[in-house]
């Protein structure tokens, strides 16, 4: 009976399909196989899922509807918008604002007066249809933003550019459109322009005032909650998406602003920011591409030489024009060739606002049928374009940046993390993620320390819960996770054995805890077992006491010791600092004297780094709690401490972690030990005030790290 219901169901199949059962079927195995068919012939992932949609589309074989995965396809669009904004690199993005504008205009104007006169004088249109059309031109969709993600170098500045400027000239163009609309409906009146200025201006409040406001409330109440999270995330993006039409824009501007508002509320290295990339690769993006594919309709090259004529000029002219206002900013701003394909693959692609400016004026009776199937023709020419131009030119760019950066030190990196309990893990995890190196191949070695008693057997079994949850966690993030277990006397000597075994670089362990005594399951790690550590682990480590997520640090405020450049781990930790600053997106404060100071902006002009710094003089350690005024409850307080006999050793170091409980109890606060060797104790009887430079530079040049940068600077400041 079964096999006649199934045989009967399949004869009852017709086309296109209305179940969406099967719909969804097909269009996952299309996701699935269309790359690996066509990744053997080198091309483009994005260009067969678009010839994919071509196939089963209304103009195809007709096996599905456009109609039928017009949800997800919107939805896929509004996430390649958002995903653009989430993974701004925000410094990047500040530094580059007006060279975004400048290739704004260039993508708008130039494409709008070439256009102008191409429809007056060889097309013939009339105004408003020129108007239309040479719009049209100026918009851009960034259908190849993917493949630039997928090679790492949305972090460039072109790519930089392209996005900011695609925002600029998308809104400018919806901006005409909804005036072109005003006009043929005869409302362009001054109650017109005073409700689109408003509803602009309380739309753009919203979003980039009140919805990081929201964020940062949400992800310190719910802090364990991650699928919350995600939905969360997406209900703000489409909520964004709906404001934005209700301000008489497109969704796509609202997607992308919730991408700016939320940038610096998502780490790049969070277990959410990779659910937010993987739903989207995976899923929403890849249904966007196919119903671009569907709306091309190759027969209309049939229908005449009117019709091949206006679809071969609006092609050349979208491409053309796109390819010069990229020509211009190359010459503007002094890019390479490379960066300007770059540009121009990025900015080549005609699809969701195009096709919405196209519709409204062919359904209002502006342009003709003639006209919107040259639209048409030019989505699928422009689209594979710019998949074959980004991906071209983006492989030689990566290459580029991956000679650029600096040579890695001869010991790879290996964070070390020391969990008592399961409470904080995920806190000190996420911690070693951020400062961890992203492109380090060595992975998270979380280390679970069990003393050697009567009852060892019996807590290695428990701690393998907690291993299997960390291993969980971290590998939500696609890193590398290693779980390690010590059986030792105490903890310190287990950290110490761990540490020398793994050839470990830095360690991050959880704050002092004055319940936890030495019997308990991991014993304490904390007050003289600390000392122990320090004496035992002379690599960087970093002590944590954290009350919220960090992604939700509004501030870093670093504060550092008189003599503290002069360590033989400064260069590491400033580096983990820097990091930390940009995968959180927090502004960075360092409360520092005129030395380390130097130091410091050696270090960023010799790496040529882009950082979002302010210095503040900081003399003597003891006037640390002054700084209350500068630190709200949103910021993120790192200290760096030192060990005793060192060279930015200070007595009143030796209290730290109890007068920053009792001063700074709602702050997240990380303790920092530079690393240190057993080498560098001082002597009795020597002060830090009576070193001279000369062994000082010795040792800086043994870093081969700063180089004759900092030498120089600090000459100069002697």
């Amino acid at each position: 009976m079964n096999v006649l219901n199934g045989i009967k169901l399949l004869m009852d199949i017709s086309l296109p399909l209305k179940d969406p059962v099967p719909i969804f079927s097909l269009v996952l195995f299309i996701i699935l196989l269309a790359p690996i068919i066509l990744r053997k012939f080198r091309i483009p992932s994005i260009i067969g899922l678009i010839l994919a949609g071509m196939a089963i589309g209304d103009h195809g074989f007709k096996i599905i509807e456009k109609g039928s995965i017009d949800l997800f396809g919107k939805a896929g669009l509004l996430y390649i918008m958002f995903l653009a904004g989430l993974e701004l690199d925000m410094t990047e993005f500040r530094k580059n604002r007006n060279r975004s504008l400048i290739f704004g205009a260039f993508t708008f104007f130039i494409p709008l007066v070439l256009g102008y006169f191409v429809c007056t004088y060889l097309l013939q249109f009339n105004f408003m249809a020129t108007l239309l059309v040479s719009s049209m031109f100026a918009t851009h969709t960034l259908v190849a933003y993917p493949l630039a993600s997928r090679l790492g170098i949305t972090k460039n500045e072109a790519v930089t550019v392209a996005v900011g400027g695609t925002i600029i000239t998308d809104t400018a163009v919806l901006v005409i459109l909804a005036i072109i609309t005003g006009a043929a409906a005869g409302n362009l009146n001054t109650h017109f322009w005073v409700r689109l200025s408003v509803s602009l201006i309380v739309f753009g409040a919203i979003i980039l005032w009140i919805f990081p406001l929201v964020g940062r409330w949400f992800f310190k109440k719910i802090k364990d909650d991650k699928t919350s999270h995600f939905i969360f995330v997406l209900a703000l993006v489409f909520l964004a998406a709906f404001l934005a039409e209700l301000a008489g824009v497109e969704g796509i501007i609202g997607a992308f602003l919730a991408g700016l508002a939320l940038n610096q509320l998502i780490p790049h290295t969070s277990p959410l920011m990779n659910r937010i990339e993987f739903t989207g690769n995976a899923l929403f993006i890849p249904f966007f591409l196919i119903s671009v594919g569907m709306l091309v309709d190759l027969r209309v090259l049939l229908k005449g030489p009117e019709a091949l004529m206006i679809a071969g000029v609006l092609t050349a002219m979208a491409l053309v024009s796109k390819w010069c206002a990229a020509f211009f900013t190359q010459v503007s701003f002094g890019y390479t060739p490379t960066q300007r394909n770059v540009i121009f693959g990025l900015s080549a692609s005609h699809a969701a606002a195009t096709i919405a400016v196209i519709l409204i004026g062919f359904n209002m009776g502006i342009i003709n049928e003639n006209v919107l199937n040259g639209t048409v023709v030019l989505i699928l020419v422009t689209c594979l374009t710019s998949s074959f131009v980004t991906e071209s030119a983006g492989r030689k760019l990566a290459i580029v940046e991956a000679e650029r950066k600096p040579v890695e030190e001869e010991m790879p990196e290996r964070v070390l993390v020391p969990i008592s309990r399961q409470g904080h893990m995920e806190a000190l995890l996420d911690f070693a993620l951020m400062i961890k190196d992203p492109d380090a191949s060595t992975p998270i070695y979380p280390l679970a320390v069990v003393q050697d008693d009567d009852e060892a057997k019996q807590k290695v079994a428990l701690t393998g819960k907690i291993m299997e949850a960390a291993v969980m966690y971290a590998g939500a993030t696609e890193s590398k996770v290693r779980a390690v277990t010590r059986v030792d006397l105490n903890v310190s000597d287990g950290i110490a054995r761990a540490a020398k075994e793994l050839m470990i670089t830095d360690v991050v362990l959880g704050w002092p805890d004055k319940s936890t005594t030495t019997e308990r399951l991991f014993g304490s790690i904390f007050g003289t077992t600390l000392d122990n550590v320090l004496q035992s682990v002379w690599e960087n480590i970093y002590v944590c006491d954290f009350h919220y997520p960090l992604n939700a640090t509004r501030k870093l405020v670093l504060v550092m010791p008189k003599n503290a450049e002069y360590e033989a781990g400064f260069l590491h930790y400033i580096q983990k600092v820097f990091l930390l600053s940009k995968q959180i997106g927090a502004r960075l404060l360092l409360c520092c004297c005129a030395k380390t100071q130097a130091a410091v902006e050696a270090y960023l002009q010799q790496f040529k780094l882009n950082l979002e710094i302010t210095f503040k003089p900081f003399n003597n350690i003891e006037e640390l709690l002054q700084l209350e005024k500068d630190i709200t409850k949103n910021d993120l307080l790192m200290v760096v401490a030192a060990r005793k006999g060192t060279l930015s050793h200070h007595p009143y170091l030796d209290g730290m972690p109890g007068r920053l409980n009792k001063h700074f109890p709602a702050n997240n606060i990380v303790l920092i030990y530079p690393e240190q060797t057993e080498m560098d104790y001082i002597e009795a009887g020597v002060q830090p005030e009576d070193l001279t430079l000369a062994p000082i530079q010795e040792q800086l040049a043994n870093l081969n790290k700063l180089g004759k940068a900092v030498k120089r600077i600090l000459r100069g400041k002697k």
